[in-house]
């Protein structure tokens, strides 16, 4: 008596269902899940009143203007850049940091040109921070 030897057949492991599956739990997930829509918040920003001032005998004011040049103390800079921005007020303060750092922005300046003070203030190590705003018409300090 012959016997046969066994053939083995190549073992395959179908993937389909188990993709069909992973989808299935996919497409639910996304359906059940809320997303966050921060980007469409409506923020409504408070009205400063405005405080009293306290007098502080020095103080160093860079001027925001609307084309984005930069005014250190009244005086204007040649170039409109972080360097040239943290050599002026290298040049104004020294190696004082203590003072306070008074950001006097146009309204219609970029938000990109007053983070750039900010940023090059900190760095420098100032650590009081003020930017200038009005009061709104009508308002006054004595209410």
């Amino acid at each position: 008596m012959r016997f046969r030897k066994p053939t083995v057949e190549p073992l395959e492991i179908n993937l389909t269902p188990m993709i069909d599956c992973l989808l299935f739990l996919i497409v639910f997930l996304l359906l059940a899940t809320s997303f966050n829509h921060f980007s469409r918040l409506n923020i409504v920003l408070p009205e400063a009143e405005g405080v009293a001032m306290t007098e502080q005998l020095e103080n160093i004011e860079v001027a925001v203007q609307e084309d984005g040049s930069y005014l250190v103390n009244g005086i204007s800079l040649a170039n409109n850049n972080a360097a040239e921005l943290t050599n002026m007020l290298k040049q104004e303060v020294g190696s004082e940091r203590d003072m306070l750092f008074v950001i006097a922005a146009d309204a219609n300046a970029t938000h990109q040109s007053v983070v750039q003070v900010m940023d090059v203030a900190g760095k420098m190590g100032f650590i009081n921070l003020n930017i200038s705003t009005v009061m709104p018409m009508g308002q006054s300090l004595a209410q």
